[in-house]
């Protein structure tokens, strides 16, 4: 018996969700072209719970997805994730998000011998990990330029691609391969967190980092012409 709040930041989904004893009771999110991150997060996290009609204390752990993803989604919901452990002594649930992603796709009924979950990286990269039809890891995590020949070798095989990276690849696909264009979403952290709850796989909140994958660079501001 558990209530475990789940938190998705890694894209511009911003998603929170409450879990209890196996299952979604509550859920906010929203998506839009911008990050609403900073604004919506934590009035996302106080409506789940008092909707619920939980109390924080009455959480038994957090759980947030770790990335990889964005710099400034994985920053704001990994800050309030760390901060929420340590204001209420709770245990932190780390989940690998391209591992819910893949979970996901295999829990639509989908067959497919190949699961690729994609997360947006800008322009033809994404983020993406190769799973087999059990959610065996066989590729990655890793950020990878995506053109036709890099679907070649599962050319004979049923493939599924998911997350918000694959809309851009379907015309490279064969006709065999499903693109189910998932976003990521608080919804999907639920099963592999109450594994890790219920095996105390728990985090060291003072130490825990997101999985960015790539270093971040910087931009450079642009010089004032006034």
């Amino acid at each position: 018996m558990s209530v475990i709040l789940l938190i998705e930041t890694t894209t511009v989904n911003c998603s929170v969700a409450l879990h209890q004893d196996g299952k979604i009771i509550r859920l906010r999110e929203e998506s839009a072209e911008h990050f609403v991150h900073a604004e919506s997060l934590h009035v996302f996290i106080r409506s789940v719970i008092e909707e619920s009609g939980f109390r924080m204390n009455d959480l038994d752990a957090i759980a947030v997805s770790q990335g990889p993803g964005s710099y400034t989604g994985l920053r704001i919901g990994i800050s309030a994730a760390k901060g929420l452990c340590f204001a209420l002594n709770k245990p932190l649930i780390a989940v690998d998000t391209l591992e819910a992603l893949a979970e996901d796709a295999l829990l639509t009924g989908v067959e497919a011998d190949i699961i690729i979950p994609m997360i947006d990286a800008r322009r033809m990269e994404v983020y993406c990990a190769v799973y087999d039809g059990k959610l065996n890891r066989l590729e990655g995590p890793t950020a990878v330029v995506v053109d036709e020949s890099y679907f070649n070798k599962y050319s004979d095989q049923r493939l599924i691609l998911t997350g918000d990276g694959s809309a851009k690849f379907q015309h490279l696909v064969s006709a065999q391969t499903n693109s189910l264009n998932r976003m990521p979403s608080a919804t999907m952290l639920s099963n592999i967190a109450q594994r890790k709850f219920d095996s105390g796989l728990f985090e060291d909140v003072a130490y825990f980092d997101p999985f960015y994958l790539k270093d971040y660079i910087p931009g450079v501001a642009k010089k004032s012409v006034l």
